[in-house]
């Protein structure tokens, strides 16, 4: 009888084999090549509009919106996907195939967002709405999709409570509140009564988008800098 319960005691407290999935890690080289990537097609987006139809954001902002997330569309998808978790597990097809399908869903959330927010729905402002609600799910949604899936969990923890762990996670977090908190910025301007043309929607809320996705793009790659910096400290 003795036996048989300390042979129930151990099976009972053996640890389980099945670790959890580690976060998916990035290296600082890797992380600036997916920014210059990212910033390099925003750069070219801006400049096929400038160059080759002579619009920018202020004169023509649907189309350029267009040119920037069509551009930005397989950049961000194809490089995030390399990022993805779990990846033995996870195809590299499958993860793309999750990133395409969060553009969809990303821009309908960010539509409503934007509406909910005091955007105008008449259907003149339907198509700069449409592509800016595009532009934004390649902004926020879509490298979440790519790396994480659907995990509730992740992200929970990297939208709501912005806690990102390890450092692809700060490659999504970082840039996409900086998109939301840059776009948010740049729609104070727009009630004011000083009759710009930059103020129609969504000029300045783009701009602002834009401005603020570049800034945390640059301060992920100082947080995972600092995060290979840290790792190799306790190493050595």
């Amino acid at each position: 009888m003795d036996r048989r319960k300390k042979r129930e005691k151990t099976t009972v407290t053996k640890p389980s084999t099945v670790d959890a999935p580690s976060p998916p890690k990035i290296s600082p080289s890797e992380a600036f090549l997916v920014t210059l990537s990212t910033v390099f097609g925003l750069g070219l987006a801006f400049y096929v509009a400038n160059s080759g139809f002579s619009i920018d954001l202020v004169t023509d902002p649907s189309r350029t919106i267009f040119f920037i997330w069509i551009v930005e569309l397989p950049i961000v998808i194809l490089l995030y996907s390399r990022y993805r978790q779990n990846p033995r597990q996870c195809m590299y097809l499958r993860a793309v195939g999750r990133g395409l399908l969060a553009v969809p869903i990303g821009a309908l959330l960010n539509c409503l967002g934007a509406i909910a927010l005091g955007a105008p729905v008449t259907f003149q402002f339907l198509p700069k709405t449409v592509n800016w609600s595009l532009m934004m799910s390649l902004f926020t949604t879509v490298p979440a999709s790519c790396v994480l899936g659907s995990s509730w969990a992740h992200w929970k923890r990297i939208f709501a409570q912005t806690q990102p762990n390890g450092s692809v996670e700060y490659l999504i977090c970082l840039p996409a509140h900086g998109a939301v908190i840059g776009g948010w910025f740049g729609a104070w301007p727009m009630p004011l009564d000083w009759e710009r043309p930059w103020q129609e929607w969504p000029i300045c809320v783009s701009y602002g988008a834009i401005g603020g996705y570049m800034v945390g793009l640059v301060a992920s790659c100082v947080f995972v800098l600092a995060c290979a910096r840290s790792q190799h400290v306790k190493q050595t």
